[in-house]
């Protein structure tokens, strides 16, 4: 467990195909990746003390979800079972999402070993499309992964530019074929020294699209009477995994999968503690 901090950003690296470790676009799957300089690739160390010893959680620097073993049998090509972003709310789900590392006689290079007593194994060693990354109990290089620490960046990343979603009937045969991805949305004004919760403090929406962009805007109209008189570029929306999941800011296009899922998102306002508090990976960095 040396090798990881708790707060730091890390990236693991096959150490046999050198691809990394990804939180795949649709916020369900995990994948391979050669992408480095991708949030998607980069994952926020949680680390969970417990009475037998610290256990390890990862959660997604793009979405927020928590790296998670299942019992799903993998896809065809795939050895062991299927791994998955997951959100973090009760026990059972923090019983999915735990993980031990074990040195594997590399330096930098652990074994990712789940509380079913499974090792997350990477796959495509010899048909690079099945990219899947799954939980098997027989041990070979296949799960040895690569611990790289990501520095931090001074503040938020630049949101990407605005996606234009069609109206509904504009092209109803190309949306019936593509339909419009719907959230509902929860959002919270966060105290200056973070947030506090309670089921009164939040408010729902439905916001369609994916743009990131957009619902930032739409975000600071309806939270025009806090940010009173500042623009919406000063407040970061933190995504919220899970009633016990930690904030996430979120500075990507939101999955693709979300037909009317739930998206929590708690707003931060730039220069309170809340907001420096926050820390944001430098994908980039060499």
């Amino acid at each position: 467990m040396d090798q990881f901090h708790d707060r730091q950003h890390v990236r693991l690296r096959s150490r046999v195909l050198g691809t990394y470790l990804h939180a795949d676009h649709d916020g369900e799957r995990v994948s391979l990746s050669r992408r480095r300089d991708s949030l998607h690739a980069a994952w926020a160390v949680h680390i969970h003390p417990r009475p037998d010893g610290p256990y390890l959680l990862l959660h997604s620097a793009a979405y927020g979800r928590y790296l998670g073993a299942t019992f799903k049998p993998s896809p065809l090509g795939h050895l062991g079972c299927r791994t998955e972003q997951r959100d973090y709310d009760d026990e059972q789900d923090l019983m999915a999402v735990m993980w031990r590392a074990a040195g594997a006689g590399f330096r930098d290079v652990v074994l990712l070993r789940s509380v079913s007593g499974r090792f997350l194994r990477a796959n495509g060693r010899y048909l690079p499309w099945n990219n899947g990354v799954t939980v098997d109990d027989n041990v070979s290089a296949m799960m040895y992964w690569t611990v790289e620490p990501i520095p931090a960046r001074g503040g938020p990343p630049g949101l990407p530019g605005p996606i234009h979603t069609p109206s509904p009937g504009y092209h109803s045969l190309m949306l019936w074929r593509n339909p419009v991805v719907s959230w509902l949305i929860r959002f919270m004004p966060s105290d200056p020294n973070g947030p506090i919760y309670s089921r009164y403090c939040w408010t729902t929406f439905r916001y369609r699209g994916r743009s990131v962009f957009h619902l930032r805007d739409e975000l600071a109209r309806r939270m025009a009477f806090v940010l009173d008189g500042r623009q919406s570029f000063d407040l970061v929306m933190c995504v919220r995994a899970g009633r016990e999941g930690r904030l996430t800011p979120l500075v990507v296009d939101l999955p693709s999968s979300g037909y009317g899922e739930t998206l929590s998102i708690v707003v931060i306002m730039s220069g309170t503690p809340a907001y420096n508090a926050l820390r944001h990976p430098d994908v980039d960095a060499a």
